[in-house]
């Protein structure tokens, strides 16, 4: 599918100005952010870097980001006519007639990828081909030229009332590129085209959690390369489906930069934006963003904040596939990745301040193939195996310093709206756990309260060892989760220290875990 060695995705940041709902202990004077705080901010001229830092530490995400940001794991199928043609990108003079998956079962769907701990599904509703999933009153490219259902079959819609069953949120994947389209390259009559399909899939199939755009474009039949109005197709997402988020050339949600699944050592959620010359601080920042390569190893450290005119609170979404291709190709079953294989792939996207974005293509009967179910299960079972049990709960936790209402001890508590932060002024610190006893581990699992920012810059972890303090794992940014894997560790005390931070340091949850495999 996305095959962009070819072209960079470019991606920018979030809309509304919305606050986080105070609760307890994210009261904003206690939190020492200002009222104003918000997902963006512009940068006024001769800003210093001081000032600058003090201002990304203060940009928060949207309620709709960290909705998203909650799942960690979500689901891509790619199906379609190229499912039928054994190719990735598809022409879009395919026969509508070769669509037929005689056994479609998007039940079958939804159980194995909420099983598996997914919590959302995108559909490529259209591909590059241009061949409609859902029975579309713009084109005759569609299901209903199928002899699937009898030409009144509707993936699309199937796939959304499965998700609805599951309690799973569901999510679209909508090519801008179509081959097929006569209008396309007629950039005005195809923006026109293209925001109609968008009305279609935002108002027949309910609620929408993501909508999913790349940056692939061509020319079209009168040899013009198609531009399209990326603003307007904002508005009409935001006017039909306010609660979804935008993935891609978009100012949602950012491509991570590779398709491995694998995300970086220091992953910012907030990074520099480029923003109209005309912007203004009143503006949405849907209007005012210009879509940019966001594939650097570098995006949010303070040498490339210095220089920004826009911050903005903008996310990794991590993407790859459970194959080879991205769709399904039956000369790849036996290619399909291990459970081993999707566990480090987990780690190395949730455990790095990122969305894992899997991508389980149906085959030709519309099923999920068993191969892909097998590694699905596998992965699962690792997981929960290794996540039952937090060998740090009933530790004694000792601060350098606290936040009146900020204990340590929140750090362990089942609320998620509590955590630990320093007083005003103090941003480094380290935080001490004392084991019942001795405790055997080698994961370590962090977590920021991003609902106030994202700080942490530097850490470390030691061990004692009965003589003195040992170091055994290292890391730059939390974000929403960190996840270290290192060699086994045996001790009764464990010591973190916040080496730097932007401002003063949060941290919501601590856990010590051990791999079962």
């Amino acid at each position: 599918m996305m095959q962009r060695t070819s072209r960079v995705l470019a991606i920018a940041s979030a809309l509304f100005f919305l606050l986080p709902s105070c609760r307890k202990g994210d009261e904003r004077s206690a939190a020492g952010l200002p009222a104003g705080s918000r997902h963006f901010a512009l940068i006024p001229s001769g800003e210093t870097g001081g000032e600058i830092v003090r201002t990304a530490a203060q940009i928060i995400p949207t309620a709709n980001q960290l909705a998203w940001q909650e799942m960690e794991f979500i689901a891509f199928t790619h199906f379609g006519m190229n499912t039928f043609t054994d190719r990735e990108w598809g022409e879009g003079t395919e026969d509508p007639t070769l669509f037929n998956p005689t056994a479609f079962d998007a039940r079958q769907w939804a159980r194995v990828l909420k099983d598996a701990g997914m919590k959302m599904i995108i559909v490529t509703a259209k591909h590059h081909d241009g061949f409609c999933l859902w029975p579309s009153r713009l084109t005759e490219h569609s299901v209903k030229k199928s002899p699937w259902r009898d030409g009144r079959g509707d993936v699309v819609g199937e796939v959304a009332e499965a998700c609805r069953e599951a309690g799973l949120k569901f999510g679209i994947y909508l090519s801008p590129w179509d081959r097929h389209e006569p209008s396309y390259g007629d950039s005005p009559a195809y923006n026109r085209h293209f925001m109609n399909q968008l009305r279609e899939l935002l108002t027949d199939y309910g609620e929408v959690g993501e909508v999913w755009f790349d940056g692939a474009c061509g020319e079209g039949p009168n040899g013009k390369r198609q531009e399209y109005d990326w603003w307007s197709y904002y508005r009409v997402i935001r006017e039909l489906q306010p609660k979804a988020v935008i993935f891609g050339m978009a100012p949602d949600l950012r491509w991570v930069g590779t398709e491995t699944g694998c995300g970086r050592e220091t992953e910012w959620s907030v990074v520099p934006v480029r923003i109209k010359e005309s912007a203004a601080a009143s503006d949405s920042l849907d209007d005012i963003f210009i879509p940019g390569d966001m594939t650097a190893a570098d995006l949010g450290s303070r040498e490339r904040i210095a220089s920004a005119r826009a911050l903005a609170w903008y996310p990794a979404e991590t993407d790859v596939s459970i194959r080879p291709g991205w769709f399904y190709h039956a000369g790849q079953d036996d290619e399909v990745k291990s459970p081993e294989k999707l566990v480090d792939i987990y780690f190395s996207s949730v455990g790095r301040n990122g969305v894992l974005l899997l991508n389980v293509p149906p085959d030709k009967r519309g099923l999920i193939h068993e191969n892909d179910v097998w590694s699905l299960t596998g992965m699962r079972r690792i997981l929960d195996e290794t996540f039952a049990v937090n060998l740090a709960e009933g530790a004694r936790i000792e601060a350098s310093s606290a936040r009146t209402g900020h204990r340590a001890e929140f750090i362990l508590d089942k609320d998620t709206a509590s955590y630990w932060t320093t007083p005003d002024g103090i941003e480094t610190g380290s935080l001490e756990w004392t084991l019942p006893g001795k405790r055997s581990f080698d994961i370590v699992l962090l977590q920021e309260e991003i609902r106030v920012g994202q700080r942490v810059e530097e850490f470390s972890l030691e061990a004692w060892d009965g003589k003195s303090w040992r170091p055994f794992a290292a890391g730059t940014t939390i974000g929403f989760k960190r996840l270290l894997r290192f060699a086994e560790i045996a001790t009764d005390r464990v010591r973190l220290t916040i080496l730097r931070s932007r401002t003063s340091p949060t941290l919501s949850a601590f856990g010590l875990f051990k791999f079962r495999s």
